[in-house]
């Protein structure tokens, strides 16, 4: 590239996690309206409506600006985790997002904001057909720089496609907009035609959700081993941890390496791939089932001034599920506990009927109740209508701090001494605010159950007396090996201690 000239940079992105055992596809309007995420935005809006913001495309592009770079805004957007994207869903947005990269040229690099775990109707590997689509319309000389969460599951397509992938470091995800900086350094000196050799291992074990935070080992010493490896000649090190609800043949961990040799990045990756695979035994912890969990919280809860935290990881939205499983809340009003609190219940049709009704006045009704889900079914009886919301207020947590929250018509909703926040879009347990916002003061609770599997403890464990972790009937499994996978590769492990897919 003449250095005379101002870079032109195509930034845009596409994400989805994909469940592939869950019960809700994603469609257009999934993508349109966002919900949890900013809706579908395109040109100047992704700049205005990302700034600031934890996510990969924000850090695009406040280094870009940094850089001094032409940023050519493209098209952005994301949709909650749940089962596949819909075929028309995927064409939709990928044409449009490719049109625009059209458009665009000529140009001087691509950034992209991807998961790395998409499957649509049609298509195993959304992200790998995404970047081949781009690679063909740039051509071969563009260098094409993506983002990747955590959970990605990483194709050899995706290799392939793309001059670089770089994967967040974090869970909880606090690190999504600085990912996305360190994907605009990394494309920053192949803008003078510089390319680096890849490395990329597919590790062979699924890791559960549950077990992956980088709060805890093994993966704390693991990610910052990662970082510790990067140097001037090993340019961008990342260990990915797979997103294991997903039936493809490329679902699980791997590793990412970039350097300015291919031994370089081969002796890299194998470093790591060795880390992560002597650790695999230390991914497991500590579960409880839902009447064991609340009598433990109980006990460990007595006489203390903070509230012990259950975690109910198998119905966490933000993983596919819908939030709505009643196996917590059946056990703490079963045990009568006092001063507990749980949610988010997803239920627009209980949080419609509260709104009708009034606070002060009692409600009946089932409440809730996962489809499909054996030993789940709705928790029916009389409810006090104690708060009502319109779903909308700030987050303060280092998640979504600073995100405008529209969980739609909100209730609390009380059972005894339990109370419960319903409403009418899906999102996952992490902010306090989520319990504030309906008039629950979560440190005033002795026993708080948050529908989430890790991201949760960003703004939880600070008050915590204690996090259990707890599972109750759900659609998304601890173990990896419960599921009903069909599509994996031949002899992968199920879970850190088997069995193997054959």
């Amino acid at each position: 590239m003449d250095g005379e000239r101002t870079p032109r940079i195509a930034v845009g992105g596409f994400r989805h996690e994909t469940n592939t055992f869950a019960a809700t596809m994603a469609d257009v309007d999934a993508f349109e309206r966002g919900s949890s995420w900013p809706p579908l935005l395109e040109g100047d809006a992704i700049i205005e409506a990302t700034r600031h913001g934890n996510l990969a495309v924000c850090g695009f592009v406040e280094e870009a600006e940094r850089l001094g770079w032409s940023i050519v805004p493209t098209l952005w957007c994301a949709a909650l985790p749940s089962a596949h994207v819909t075929e028309d869903a995927f064409e939709h947005v990928a044409v449009r997002l490719v049109q625009a990269v059209t458009a665009a040229l000529p140009l001087d690099g691509v950034c992209l904001d991807l998961h790395g775990a998409m499957v649509a109707e049609h298509l195993d590997d959304g992200d790998g057909e995404l970047l081949a689509r781009l690679r063909e319309v740039v051509g071969p000389h563009v260098p094409l720089v993506a983002s990747l969460d955590f959970h990605g599951n990483v194709s050899p397509a995706m290799v392939e496609c793309a001059d670089a992938l770089v994967a967040c470091r974090t869970y909880p995800h606090i690190d999504m907009a600085e990912t996305g900086r360190r994907g605009a350094r990394l494309l920053h000196p192949m803008l003078s035609g510089i390319r680096y050799a890849k490395s990329f291992h597919q590790l062979p074990f699924l890791i559960p959700l549950a077990w992956q935070s980088t709060q805890s080992e093994p993966n704390a010493s693991i990610y910052r081993m990662a970082a510790e490896l990067e140097s001037e000649t090993v340019v961008s090190a990342s260990f990915l941890c797979g997103f294991p609800a997903a039936d493809t043949a490329d679902c699980g961990p791997s590793i990412l390496a970039y350097a300015e040799t291919q031994a370089a990045a081969d002796t890299v990756a194998a470093r790591i791939s060795r880390k992560v695979c002597a650790a695999r035994f230390a991914y497991a912890g500590r579960t409880y089932e839902p009447l064991e969990a609340v009598g433990e919280a109980l006990r460990l809860g007595g006489g203390k001034l903070r509230p012990v935290i259950i975690a109910d990881i198998q119905d966490n939205p933000d993983a596919g599920s819908d939030s709505n499983t009643m196996g917590m809340l059946k056990a703490l009003i079963e045990v009568g506990a006092e001063r507990a609190a749980i949610g988010l219940i997803y239920d627009p049709t209980v949080a419609q009927l509260a709104h009708e009704a009034g606070v002060g006045a009692t409600i009946t009704g089932a409440l809730g109740g996962a489809k499909g889900v054996v030993g789940d079914s709705p928790y029916a009886g009389a409810f006090e209508v104690a708060a009502l919301s319109d779903g909308e207020f700030q987050a303060k947590g280092s998640f979504n701090g600073g995100d405008r929250m529209r969980l739609g018509p909100s209730a609390c909703l009380k059972v005894g001494g339990v109370s419960i926040v319903v409403v009418s879009r899906k999102h996952e347990m992490v902010d306090r605010e989520m319990f504030r916002f309906v008039g629950i003061e979560p440190e005033e609770q002795s026993i708080l159950v948050v529908k989430s599997t890790v991201h949760f403890r960003t703004d939880f464990a600070a008050i915590a007396s204690a996090i259990l972790i707890a599972t109750a009937p759900g659609p998304i499994p601890l173990s990896p090996a419960a599921l009903p996978f069909t599509k994996l590769r031949r002899g992968i492990d199920l879970s850190p201690t088997g069995p193997a897919f054959v």
